[in-house]
């Protein structure tokens, strides 16, 4: 790989973290690591560097949190094509966006179940505590990559449908955007550390910033759906644009 340990110890006034993060930069900037291209591991780059492991962690930390790199547990860190976009008020269906892209969508779908509406629940959803209400936990990959976790509360008397449906082939979004015409829909938007298992879902660490986007979307009065959207901040950007597709 050409990576030498003078490259990263070159000026006595820069940190060793920081110039790790010059050099890589420089071997991406340079064209010798390509978008998508597999960064060497942490060990490595600590033995051709002649750096501790906590040395090399906190330069890759650093550039996946500035959306250099992208690290996913398990596979290793590659070099990012750039974040994906998205928007605040009306998010789209992310499928379509992907596809945009020219990159490969997938989903795994890893809950579709009935709930008894807890109060907290019959709050979010404006219906009365006990109901049952339908509940879906959908990771969207864009090119295998974890981009987007998507926590979904519906209301079964809009939907009655919703939980024979193949989230695999079709995202909830596009779904229901389809059978229900809504007319209007709230937003909050975040930053937030996830929990354990959201980390684990979407392939980061505990540490990762990200952004969560609460939805509700209504059709008259009532509630259609209520979705949480968990999005790595390193691997996606928000951006704002209203369009009428936000269920």
């Amino acid at each position: 790989m050409g990576i030498e340990a003078g490259e990263a110890g070159a000026g006595a006034e820069t940190p060793r973290y920081a110039a790790v993060k010059r050099m890589i930069v420089e071997r991406i900037a340079a064209g010798d690591w390509p978008p998508r291209h597999r960064v060497p591991s942490e060990n490595e780059l600590s033995a051709k560097l002649g750096l501790s492991r906590m040395t090399v962690n906190r330069a890759l930390r650093e550039l996946a949190g500035e959306g250099v790199l992208t690290r996913v547990k398990g596979l290793g860190t590659f070099v990012s094509e750039g974040k994906g976009q998205t928007s605040v008020f009306a998010v789209r269906n992310i499928a379509d966006e992907i596809a945009e892209r020219g990159h490969s969508y997938t989903a795994r779908v890893v809950l579709l179940e009935t709930l008894e509406a807890s109060p907290e629940i019959a709050e979010d959803l404006a219906v009365d505590p006990g109901i049952s209400v339908f509940h879906s936990l959908v990771v969207h990959r864009e090119d295998g990559i974890p981009v987007q976790l998507e926590d979904r509360l519906v209301n079964p008397r809009l939907a009655p449908d919703y939980l024979m449906q193949d989230f695999t082939a079709r995202t909830p979004n596009d779904y229901l955007n389809a059978v229900i015409a809504w007319t209007e829909a709230e937003h909050t938007v975040e930053a937030v550390l996830p929990a354990a298992w959201e980390a684990r879902l979407l392939a980061i660490g505990r540490a990762d910033p990200c952004l969560s986007i609460r939805r509700r979307t209504f059709a008259g009065d009532k509630v259609v759906t209520s979705v949480r959207l968990v999005v790595p901040g390193g691997r996606y950007k928000i951006k704002s644009r209203h369009q009428a597709n936000a269920v």
